[in-house]
């Protein structure tokens, strides 16, 4: 058998490598689930982090537990999110790119490629996320996971250990509503204030949910995905109207635009 015959080697597939072990986070993470047991509903180990959520009615327990268990004793910020779809951007929805058509290619092999790219199957990750969004009326939480369209989160950090841990807990879509840690991090009483303010979140037990911000007969939460832009309703983006178009470049030899005067 000549050597143009033999059957070139098979390659064998790459072996997935598991993720690297984190063992001072996932100290943390067993610290939480040891002290508050089913009350953990999730959570994370990524790039150096570690992402914990608890139901709504373990909160203020668990920053307890964060604080005088796991040594979190630095408080960094605490805040809202709403998962819920932005309304289109007017200026996203004008586009400067042209799609490929296979109708549109200009021969066989542009058509070919154009077509292979409108038929290239949907992501188990993407067909996931997207079957998540239709669960939760069209939100996608982040890490972590979420079930509903709310959450507040905080931060906490051990300032000996040098390590830290984001907190998240899912709020009620209609009243969204869970206990104050001031009396756990002092420093949360401003950032629960600007949280009610912003996102319409109750705090209970906070001594003095009142305005940091906006004037005390402000109505509606300005953070919230479907507050209003009144200032847009009454006059469109900018750069939705007034497009300028990009000046033409004369090409090089090219005959000059204006004659020159005669000398």
């Amino acid at each position: 058998m000549s050597s143009g015959d033999s059957t070139p080697p098979v390659e064998a597939a790459p072996e997935e490598t598991a993720p690297a072990s984190d063992p001072v986070r996932e100290e943390l993470l067993a610290g939480l689930t040891e002290a508050l047991g089913d009350a953990v509903v999730g959570s994370e180990i990524n790039r150096g982090d570690l992402w914990v959520r608890v139901r709504a009615d373990a909160w203020k327990r668990t920053a307890e537990v964060c604080r005088d268990t796991l040594g979190l004793d630095y408080f960094c910020f605490l805040s809202g999110l709403d998962w819920m779809p932005s309304a289109p951007n007017p200026e996203e929805s004008v586009s400067t790119e042209i799609s490929a058509d296979a109708d549109d290619a200009p021969d066989e092999d542009a058509a070919e490629e154009a077509e292979a790219e409108q038929e290239q199957p949907v992501a188990d990750d993407d067909a996931a996320e997207a079957a998540t969004a239709d669960a939760n009326g069209g939100a996608v939480s982040g890490v972590a996971g979420g079930d509903t369209r709310f959450q507040v989160f905080a931060r906490f950090y051990s300032t000996t250990r040098h390590v830290g841990l984001t907190l998240k807990a899912d709020l009620d879509d209609d009243a969204p509503t869970v206990e104050s840690i001031h009396t756990v991090f002092r420093g949360a009483d401003w950032h629960e204030r600007e949280t009610w303010e912003m996102y319409g979140f109750t705090f209970v037990g906070h001594p003095d949910l009142t305005h940091l911000y906006l004037p005390g007969e402000f109505e509606g939460f300005p953070l919230r995905k479907d507050y209003p832009l009144l200032a847009r309703e009454v006059k469109p983006w900018p750069g939705l109207v007034d497009v300028e178009l990009m000046p033409e470049v004369p090409e090089p030899g090219g005959a000059a635009s204006a004659e020159e005067p005669a000398g």
